[in-house]
């Protein structure tokens, strides 16, 4: 199992990047969070988790160890896969997404893309005595979140929404009204806040 990896970034997509590492290059899925705080050309650490399944091996990369614990968690609810999990923690910090399951707030969970009614309510009641423990943990933190406000933050997060199911069209004027609110905001934050208010619609 490949656990983590360190090395140059070489490449850095809308849900995806590339890591070498002794000459190879690793692709992992990761969410916005954490492809914000990784930089083509400079050296960074991510914690990983390696699936298998019938047509291919995929890694998802994580900045630490709560996000990727709670990755896994997630995925004991029946018919939530990796990558609903990963469109999880694309919408809500750990912290904020195991406070919401807990407190058995079913609505809130449903703003995130796939998740309805149903897998809500499901979350809730197989997971809420599940993920009290879960908090961020800085001393394992890989890499600081990147500053919003610019043109290259505002194309990352409307390509995520895109990613995420939503329309260019309907991403874009939600996206840069947050940017431009509070320029000084880390690109999860207006990902989280774009993606609350396009859950409304």
């Amino acid at each position: 199992m490949i656990d983590s990896l360190n090395g140059e970034v070489l490449d850095v997509g809308l849900d995806h990047a590339v890591i070498e590492c002794a000459g190879v290059g690793y692709r992992f899925l990761a969410a916005p969070p954490t492809l914000a705080g990784l930089t083509r050309g400079e050296s960074r650490r991510v914690l990983t988790s390696m699936v298998v399944k019938d047509d291919g091996v995929t890694l998802y990369g994580f900045t630490d160890t709560a996000a990727r614990e709670l990755f896994h968690t997630l995925q004991a609810v029946s018919g939530l896969g990796p990558k609903l999990a990963l469109a999880c923690l694309s919408v809500f910090e750990p912290a904020e997404l195991a406070r919401l399951i807990a407190g058995g707030e079913a609505k809130a969970i449903q703003s995130i893309p796939g998740v309805g009614k149903k897998m809500a309510e499901r979350m809730v009641l197989e997971l809420k005595d599940k993920v009290a423990g879960y908090a961020p943990q800085p001393d394992t933190q890989v890499a600081a979140p990147a500053e919003a406000g610019s043109s290259v933050v505002v194309e990352q997060v409307v390509e995520a929404l895109v990613g995420l199911g939503f329309t260019e069209r309907a991403a874009r004027p939600v996206v840069e009204k947050h940017a431009a609110e509070a320029p000084e905001t880390a690109s999860s934050s207006v990902l989280r806040a774009a993606l609350s208010e396009l859950g409304k619609r």
